[in-house]
């Protein structure tokens, strides 16, 4: 297992969070053909006829994840409440091999007399997965929309990934894990928040992962 850990004062290396327009389907079945054609195989066969024009759609869906516009609901009496949401489940593509990966997100916050949406946390884990990523950036990214969402730092998004750069390719390790970690705000600084949520997001993370 791989694991990352990072702070506020960490160095960033962020690229831009606006994901890609459409694309030009046809040209990119054109370019699918012909790297098949490349690859050694016949594209006109039955079985890879309309193969690139599916592939060129699987790719427009893949890259149009819209920004999500969070909902917060004022509520009084939860100021200073741990808020965990776990469980989500997102893919995306290593930009180094272009292949999938699959990411496990955890996200927390501290509530201050408001509360954002449950869905909105699994609607930004879409929007970041979908493009070429890197598991690292997409912690980054995705900590730094919540903070724009609930109005202050004191956020934490944990996310446990599988990619299959490792497990299909190279050193072939199938059970080989990558957890990352960003966190702000209180959950920074302060010794004892950070410690349960970590505790609380290790067991969410495990179960989710069975």
């Amino acid at each position: 297992m791989t694991i990352s850990i990072a702070s506020s004062a960490a160095p960033g290396c962020e690229a831009p969070v606006a994901s890609s327009g459409p694309i030009n389907e046809r040209r990119v079945a054109e370019l699918f053909t012909e790297l098949l054609s490349e690859l050694g195989e016949d594209p006109s066969r039955e079985g890879l006829r309309d193969t690139p024009r599916r592939v060129a759609a699987m790719w427009q869906s893949f890259l149009s994840q819209d920004v999500p516009a969070a909902t917060c609901f004022p509520e009084s009496t939860v100021n200073g409440q741990l808020v965990i949401v776990s469980g989500m489940s997102v893919w995306s593509f290593c930009e180094h091999h272009m292949l999938p990966m699959n990411l496990v997100v955890t996200a927390g916050y501290l509530a201050d007399g408001t509360v954002v949406g449950l869905s909105k946390f699994g609607r930004i884990a879409q929007h970041f997965a979908g493009r070429l990523q890197v598991q690292e950036r997409f912690t980054r990214q995705m900590v730094s929309h919540l903070a724009g969402a609930v109005g202050h730092d004191n956020v934490a998004v944990t996310v446990q990934g599988v990619h299959q750069c490792m497990s299909m390719r190279g050193v072939r390790m199938e059970q080989a894990r990558t957890t990352t970690v960003r966190k702000l705000g209180r959950f920074a600084s302060d010794a004892a928040l950070a410690h349960e949520y970590l505790t609380l997001t290790t067991t969410a993370q495990q179960g989710a992962l069975r």
